[in-house]
């Protein structure tokens, strides 16, 4: 997950008592992990901290009290993007589009985390991620952080109405009125927030003139999430292997397989299992690869041919117009 939500708590849970030194000999982290909010650390340690900053306080509610008083956007990207997001609607789009970057979670068959669901009885954000009961303080985090977002930023307006969780009342539910200041039923059938409806009855609370910032947020959201797909699938390690000597032409399999410390046999069931083929990669990547040399029009057409590795321009020809149709001149032309 991302390290600027440990970095964040270890500050408040330090503000509220704790030593930070233990908090991060606990969890196993240090400074280092949290200097950049990027950067991943285990989910496990992070839980460890959460676990240690409570032991340390004596407050359960403590991972709580961080969520009301942090804002997003200080710890995470995904928070910059939800801050100019253009309704309620596209923002949690955004937010179940680039929630690896947050932590990676396991969902039912690939599952959007976050719906916002239109009923009978209400307009409601229902969270799908199932979560044991003695792992409430996630569920319970995230609707915090929902509310306080909201709250903070727009503070003349009324959004949450009432709140439906699956675990029973936690040790400190005393502490739920003060923060949360709704009603809030345990033990319900799902997790689940009710918002008031003008959310979605109209979109003048979101302010206009954002679509720049949200530009130059989603795309470096868009390069972590490159990154994090890359080190986190077999195609990602291949690819890392290939694109070096993609210029070199024919790649042996068994020379990759042993660069990424698998068999060829084992190399060859892990992207079966992704669905892929070694040949179908290396050929997927020379043409990302040339779209990427042409549209940039720095190279000219028998340079681009040399960097993929083909052999003669003609046959780089031939490979463009089986992946798209059109020769290199003519999608150069479109470019241009």
């Amino acid at each position: 997950m991302a390290a600027g939500f440990a970095a964040a708590f270890a500050d408040f849970a330090t503000r509220h008592g704790a030593m930070r030194a233990d908090l991060l000999k606990d969890s196993g982290l240090t400074e280092s992990d949290l200097l950049d909010q990027d950067n991943r650390i285990p989910i496990a340690a992070y839980h460890a901290l959460i676990a240690a900053g409570i032991r340390q306080t004596g407050d359960t509610a403590l991972l709580l009290r961080h969520t009301f008083d942090s804002d997003l956007q200080t710890i995470s990207v995904v928070g910059q993007i939800v801050h100019t997001s253009k309704s309620l609607a596209h923002s949690i789009d955004q937010l179940n589009r680039y929630i690896r970057l947050m932590a990676d979670v396991p969902l039912p068959q690939e599952a959007a985390r976050f719906e916002l669901l239109h009923t009978a009885q209400g307009l409601w954000i229902v969270d799908h991620l199932v979560l044991p009961d003695a792992d409430y303080l996630g569920t319970e985090a995230s609707f915090a952080r929902f509310i306080s977002e909201f709250r903070s930023t727009f503070p003349d307006l009324t959004f949450a109405l009432d709140l439906e969780v699956t675990y029973p009342a936690p040790p400190h539910v005393d502490a739920y009125p003060e923060l949360f200041r709704i009603p809030v039923r345990f033990g319900a059938g799902r997790n689940a927030l009710r918002l008031d409806p003008v959310w979605v009855s109209t979109e003048t609370a979101f302010q206009a003139g954002h679509a720049y910032a949200f530009g130059i947020f989603t795309r470096h959201a868009d390069a972590l999430l490159s990154e994090l797909k890359a080190t986190t699938t077999v195609r990602g390690m291949v690819e890392a292997q290939i694109l070096p000597c993609l210029h070199e032409g024919s790649i042996s399999m068994d020379r990759v397989a042993r660069d990424v410390g698998m068999s060829r046999q084992t190399l060859y069931r892990r992207l079966k299992e992704e669905g892929l083929t070694f040949g179908e990669i290396h050929d997927d990547l020379r043409k990302r690869m040339a779209m990427d040399y042409l549209s940039a029009q720095k190279v000219t057409v028998n340079e681009t041919a040399y960097l993929l590795g083909f052999s003669e321009a003609s046959s780089f020809v031939r490979a463009f117009k089986r992946w798209t149709g059109h020769s290199p001149t003519a999608y150069l032309n479109q470019v241009a």
